[in-house]
């Protein structure tokens, strides 16, 4: 059950990963056929765009999860700890607005007003099976989101954005360094 749960909580590095690897793959059979062989398959590029995408929307649903997204940051600089854990919980409750409304917007679209006929050029399947990843990702999206602000407000973990924690590593590797060559001229 500990393992179902495990893949459920990262659903969205494993779909990830494993779009990156099957859209590299096909790129790079295309490059090769078209190279040695003077031929293309019509199909890769297409399919390698809706994979892409796919794995941009489930991306940002794992960047939400870690924490990662882009914030405007540099006025929390005046303020106690606490204080800026709810702010961004006020910032990430319109978050969820919108994303809770664009899921309602991609579903209205999809299944109401998107045009019934409207197909993949080379593959021939209806367009609705590669817009179905924005309501997907969106919800998942709003889930991560709730779950970081459980774990900072209620759980009161340190969730930090994982870029910010790395360059701390570095300083600190780089002030100890600083420090030991400082030791070293002592000598």
């Amino acid at each position: 059950m500990t393992k179902f749960w495990g893949i459920v909580n990262n659903i969205e590095s494993y779909i990830c990963r494993t779009l990156l690897a099957i859209f590299v793959c096909l790129l790079f059979l295309q490059v090769v056929v078209r190279t040695l062989f003077n031929f293309s398959f019509s199909w890769v590029e297409e399919l390698s765009i809706y994979m892409f995408v796919w794995f941009v929307f489930f991306g940002a649903s794992y960047a939400a999860k870690m924490g990662a997204h882009n914030r405007v940051t540099f006025q929390f600089k005046f303020l106690p700890p606490r204080a800026i854990k709810f702010i961004e919980a006020f910032a990430d409750l319109f978050w969820i607005f919108f994303n809770v409304y664009f899921v309602y917007l991609a579903i209205d679209f999809i299944f109401n007003k998107m045009n019934r006929f409207q197909s993949s050029q080379t593959l021939g399947f209806h367009l609705s099976w590669v817009y179905i990843v924005l309501p997907i990702a969106f919800t998942l999206m709003t889930i991560r989101i709730i779950q970081v602000n459980y774990k900072k407000i209620i759980l009161n973990e340190d969730l930090r954005d994982p870029d910010s924690i790395d360059l701390e590593e570095v300083r600190a590797e780089i002030g100890g360094a600083d420090t030991s060559a400082a030791d070293q001229g002592d000598k």
